[in-house]
């Protein structure tokens, strides 16, 4: 697997961080917006609860984020070189 991750960090390089990184923000957005939909906060220590909840779900879903960027940056690799007309430079 040590291999195979390097690999794919040498190929798709910026892009690939760039798809984890997206999925990582998005994730935590998702996951503040539906907390704040349910819970409200009154002071600080409440705000940083709500920012340590998020932060407790975006690990928890972090072995999914990883296996979904692995499976999809080829597909947006392949869509950048098209509409660019040019092959990454990672």
């Amino acid at each position: 697997m040590r291999k195979s991750l390097k690999e794919f960090v040498v190929e798709y390089g910026a892009i690939g961080l760039i798809v984890y990184l997206s999925s990582t923000v998005i994730v935590c957005l998702i996951a503040w917006f539906a907390l704040s939909m349910g819970w409200k906060p009154e002071s600080t220590v409440g705000s940083a609860g709500m920012w340590a909840a998020v932060y407790i779900i975006a690990k928890l879903t972090q072995p999914f984020r990883i296996a979904g960027s692995i499976a999809i940056t080829p597909l947006i690799a392949r869509v950048y070189e098209r509409v660019t007309g040019r092959v990454n430079a990672s």
